[in-house]
């Protein structure tokens, strides 16, 4: 048989969904069924989901809540936002003026090369109009919406038209495409535990607690927590932000990758200076 003649997977998911699902639960049983007659793999199967699912969520339920927003003050001076843009490793950022209720706009830090180059800067004059939205739209309209502007970010109000938050399109692409995967990920069927060529190691944040104890020769407690993200927010008292580095019993830990729920993956270099397993005090 000439494999050009052979249905692509359009030709064979049109063909399975022949009979019309009467429902969304429907829907998903044949699209459940066409992966286990392998018409199509997992991955795609789980976008599908993905796709389905963010027209039931609203922004409320992904947005990066006000508290853990990461701003720039409009009267800060250009060298003093540069300090923020590279300790929180964003490229957007919300523009404020008295408080968070007051964003003034977006500023994007590739603009911030026009100062650094001895070109006429004025940050005001620099910042991009921002996007208010409800915190009750829906996903799939927001992401629709996005497209249309070509805005990577809105700023998120709630019923009394104070700002709860912010939201990107980075945050509604991972609910259909899950995480978004950068230099710091490793493969999910790996170890959870895994050394680098420089002799540090990566840990994901649901390692229990007891198989990072056995790994490090540490003694941190698990009555409080389970797994080595809860360590560290019990440790911090707040969920950590992207690169930010603690020591904790002996071992420096940074986080490599964290978002507004959860932390994901940790660097984690034991110190030769400190004592390696010493137990978690009350306060950390």
């Amino acid at each position: 048989m000439d494999p050009s003649s052979r249905p692509g997977l359009i030709e064979r998911l049109s063909a399975l969904l022949l009979r019309e699902p009467e429902d969304r639960e429907q829907l998903l049983e044949l699209l459940h069924g066409a992966f286990e007659r392998h018409l199509m793999d997992a991955d795609a199967l789980s976008i599908i989901e993905g796709a389905l699912s963010v027209a039931d969520m609203a922004v409320r339920d992904i947005m990066v809540p006000r508290a853990q927003m990461d701003v720039v003050d409009i009267n800060d001076t250009p060298e003093k936002i540069v300090e923020v843009v590279l300790e929180t490793a964003h490229s957007r950022f919300p523009a404020i003026g008295e408080s968070k209720d007051d964003v003034l706009g977006i500023l994007l830090a590739k603009d911030l090369l026009r100062y650094f180059a001895g070109k006429e800067f004025d940050l005001r004059d620099t910042l991009r109009p921002a996007i208010f939205i409800p915190e009750s739209k829906r996903l799939n309209v927001l992401l629709r919406e996005f497209r249309a502007s070509r805005n990577h970010m809105a700023i998120v109000v709630d019923e009394y038209g104070g700002v709860a938050g912010l939201v990107t399109i980075e945050d509604v692409l991972e609910q259909i495409v899950g995480d978004i995967e950068d230099e710091y990920d490793f493969d999910e069927t790996a170890d959870n535990i895994v050394k680098d060529n420089t002799g540090r190691y990566r840990v994901k944040a649901l390692t229990e607690i007891a198989d990072f104890n056995a790994a490090f020769a540490t003694r941190f407690p698990d009555e409080d927590f389970d797994t080595v993200g809860g360590l560290i927010i019990h440790h911090l008292g707040r969920l950590p932000k992207r690169n930010e580095v603690l020591s904790i019993g002996g071992l420096r830990m940074q986080v490599l990758r964290a978002d507004s729920r959860r932390v994901h993956t940790l660097l984690v270099d034991p110190q030769k200076d400190l004592p390696l397993s010493p137990p978690l005090a009350a306060d950390e």
